[in-house]
């Protein structure tokens, strides 16, 4: 047999043992830590090996259960940043669409493919209320606001031909850490990036904007984007989006969404997300909070031909040659990328086999879990919230008489939370307070695990 080649028999062998493995990790989640003893020291010598000039056989099965000690497993107790938990038919989807190794530039080359990519994005953006927006998959929102950015650089001052020239970005100070990154990257330049300020409830200041756009008109400076975030990575905070798109029309800016981890809460709780809609672009993490395994990231748009104008660019080797609309459809017009991974498979696996209904169940179960924790927090004489709970973020601090050494008290206090392993959190940092937050995106989240971070927390404080 050529070398690399499995026959039928032996991949069904070790795809029933890889299963076998993934079954097992998934069935025995909930009695692991969350995150794992190991340190760097044993990860190293676990996988850091010699490159084998000979195969090991099935001895690679066993690798897959060693790894399992050494991963942060997606408990429902896993509660920081923003991370999605795996929902296991969206694995089976990555499975399948690696083994048809299908690449989704074209109709021609993934039939398919495409039109499965094709319709979940419609599916998407009709659940949250953008029925008739067009769109792709990407790897993550990184990317998705990059290129949203591009297509407002080239509607409102074009530089694909003769290069960038000089305009301006709104965000609120709030804002991902993705967009001055895709500013400097698209050589619009950090300086011309401006972060407005928040109000109490951090969302984005709508009278300072104003008088940003204001002041820049009179310096006679091309405003071209205004951001908006659908849940701010540190609170959650949702900035006014139709008030935002009514500025931006009588601007003549482009109105994107940052909604990579709060969008999906549109299928919940519509509306928070009033405005949601008026958006030229939008971005949605499926691996956040539509549970998806990584990466999975869509970028809507209402307007495909401004994707094309952005982005399409065609040698002659990959030139459809088809006036067909659907066999002559080509992604690679409206992305970046020219090689893509069957990304969609996983959600359209995972909406034909539990229904829109219960994500959205999912999903309002997770904003009431919040609320749960938020309630647990405000009842408890020695915690405190630190920010409002819009959507699932929950940030929230220690505190005692003793205000001087706060800060500190609450940076041990989430080590020796996350050091026990039981639930894991990540660090608050709200207007020079630091606490800790807990994002609750995460489809095996239960009540008790909800009690388990209050329990967790006021254990770690009695042992400092």
């Amino acid at each position: 047999m050529p070398p690399l080649q499995l026959s039928a028999d032996e991949f069904r062998r070790l795809a029933e043992a890889v299963t076998g493995v993934a079954a097992d990790f998934v069935a025995g989640l909930e009695s692991r830590r969350t995150v794992s003893a190991t340190v760097a020291r044993d990860t190293t010598a676990a996988f850091d090996l010699p490159a084998p000039e000979h195969g090991v056989g099935d001895a690679v099965i066993d690798d897959l259960s060693v790894m399992a000690e050494h991963v942060r497993a997606p408990t429902g107790r896993r509660f920081p940043y923003v991370i999605g938990s795996g929902e296991p038919l969206g694995a089976l989807g990555d499975f399948y669409a690696s083994v048809l190794n299908q690449n989704v530039t074209a109709w021609r080359s993934a039939p398919a493919a495409v039109t499965i990519e094709r319709a979940a994005v419609g599916w998407l953006a009709e659940a949250m209320g953008c029925e008739g927006f067009d769109g792709l998959f990407t790897s993550g929102a990184s990317l998705a606001n990059l290129m949203a950015l591009a297509m407002a650089r080239e509607s409102r001052a074009p530089a694909n031909e003769d290069g960038a020239r000089p305009c301006v970005v709104y965000a609120s100070e709030e804002i991902h850490m993705s967009i001055p990154r895709a500013v400097a990257m698209l050589g619009i330049g950090r300086a011309n990036l401006r972060l407005i300020p928040v109000r109490e409830d951090f969302r984005i200041d709508v009278s300072a904007l104003e008088a940003e756009l204001a002041a820049d008109r009179e310096a006679g400076r091309r405003s071209i984007a205004v951001i908006a975030s659908a849940g701010t990575v540190m609170s959650g905070a949702i900035d006014p989006l139709a008030k935002l798109a009514e500025i931006a029309r009588a601007n003549d800016l482009w109105l994107h969404v940052d909604g990579a981890y709060g969008a999906p809460a549109a299928l919940a709780e519509p509306a928070k997300f009033d405005g949601l809609s008026l958006a030229d672009s939008i971005s949605v993490d499926a691996h956040k909070w539509l549970y998806q395994p990584l990466d999975c990231s869509i970028l809507l748009y209402r307007d495909a031909e401004a994707a094309r104008r952005t982005f399409s660019y065609s040698a002659e080797y990959v030139k459809t040659h088809s006036d067909d609309p659907i066999e002559g459809f080509a992604f690679f017009d409206q992305t970046l990328e020219l090689s893509r991974r069957f990304r969609a498979l996983k959600v359209w696996l995972s909406l034909r086999y539990h229904g829109i209904a219960a994500f959205r169940a999912a999903i309002g179960e997770n904003l009431r879990q919040a609320r749960l924790l938020a309630e647990l927090v405000a009842a408890h004489p020695s915690l405190e919230l630190v920010a409002p709970v819009e959507l699932s973020a929950v940030c929230f601090r220690w505190v005692n008489a003793d205000t001087t050494a706060l800060n500190d008290r609450n940076d041990e206090i989430l080590r020796r939370v996350n050091e026990r392993g039981r639930v894991w959190l990540s660090n608050a940092s709200i207007r020079g307070a630091s606490g800790l937050r807990a994002c609750i995106t995460n489809h095996r989240t239960t009540d008790d695990d909800i009690r388990a971070i209050v329990e967790e927390v006021l254990a770690a404080a009695e042992s400092t």
